[in-house]
């Protein structure tokens, strides 16, 4: 191993839960978060699928408290950090310190990726309290590499401890990935990270482009669970990078075996990527849109694909889930 290391944050517990209808145990979440521990990741999240306080009506309700959820992961947790997703206006600086009490070391403030001023309060306050502070810029397809680079400074000066680029609707290709990460290793004194979703089938090959374009933080599930088609698949990630040379202080074997042994029996479906989730990636739709859109085209008896591409034409983002159901609505009126 001659290369540099490449921190894996896990997000099985965080992503994933929109796989399982935000239904994960706090007993599901000590077996697989203790079990990541003891492979090696270097950041294990663990919340609501839309982040701390994302339960609710317009998001879907959490089975379980997810304070319980991040109390059972500290019990486990020894090696790795515990972190959570945070996106302003649901999740909120007294959720943060909730959080932080219960004991997560990190949090990752996610905004729209042409608004991180919005985050920028959350950043500076996670600072003063102790915690590890990620800047998140979700939707980074619809930005252009140099209004990435904008917005980026702008978490960069707020204090942030690395930058994470998200490929929410996992529409970018590899020459993408590039084209924004590179831009953001010239100019920029931070590290930087990157998060990928499966809908074009594209994300482990993408989140290689972004290591090889200078990103040492890369998101992925066990399993590739989350949402829409999933996210960048661990196990699959660690083999190519070993394959590569880089160094992950990831436990190859046992990343299989609490893939295969803790977390495949919880999932509800096969991780694929079917009509529907292909459909988030060509129109370029947020990915946790999906089972929501599948909602709303049984209840106004649509082809879901016709909801996912008009969600693309209006360019829709993260925290608009409320607006699936209106853009269902016009459908049915216009086919009658």
């Amino acid at each position: 191993m001659n290369k540099q290391k490449i921190n894996i944050v896990d997000m099985t517990l965080r992503d994933g839960s929109h796989a399982v209808s935000h239904s994960f145990s706090p007993e599901q979440v000590e077996k697989v978060a203790g079990g990541l521990d003891k492979v090696g990741v270097s950041i294990i999240e663990v919340s609501h699928g839309d982040g701390i306080a994302g339960s609710s009506v317009n998001y879907g309700f959490s089975k379980y408290p997810e304070m319980d959820l991040i109390k059972s992961a500290n019990k486990v947790v020894k090696n790795a950090k515990l972190g959570v997703l945070l996106i302003p206006g649901i999740g909120t600086i007294q959720d943060l310190e909730e959080a932080h009490r219960n004991g997560a070391s990190v949090v990752r403030v996610a905004t729209h990726v042409t608004e991180a001023d919005v985050g920028i309060q959350h950043i500076e306050h996670a600072k003063k309290i102790g915690m590890t502070a990620v800047g998140f810029l979700m939707m980074s397809h619809m930005g252009s590499p140099e209004k990435i680079l904008e917005q980026a400074k702008i978490f960069e000066s707020a204090g942030a401890d690395y930058i994470n680029l998200a490929d929410s609707a996992g529409y970018l290709t590899p020459d993408g990935v590039k084209e924004r990460v590179s831009i953001l290793k010239e100019n920029l004194s931070l590290p930087v990270g990157f998060h990928s979703h499966n809908n074009l089938g594209l994300a482990v090959a993408n989140s290689i482009a972004a290591v090889e374009s200078g990103a040492t933080y890369i998101d992925a599930t066990c399993r590739g669970l989350g949402a829409g088609a999933g996210n960048t698949q661990n196990e699959v990630l660690c083999a190519v990078l070993n394959r590569m040379g880089y160094d992950t202080g990831v436990d190859f074997y046992g990343l299989m075996d609490v893939a295969e042994e803790i977390v495949e029996p919880i999932m509800q479906r096969p991780q694929v990527i079917n009509t529907p989730s292909l459909m988030l990636g060509y129109a370029g739709v947020y990915s946790s849109f999906l089972l929501h859109t599948y909602k709303a085209a049984e209840r106004f008896n649509l082809n879901p694909r016709d909801i996912l591409v008009e969600l693309g034409k209006r360019k829709m983002v993260g925290g608009q889930e409320d607006m699936i159901i209106d853009v269902a609505y016009s459908l049915s009126q216009q086919n009658k």
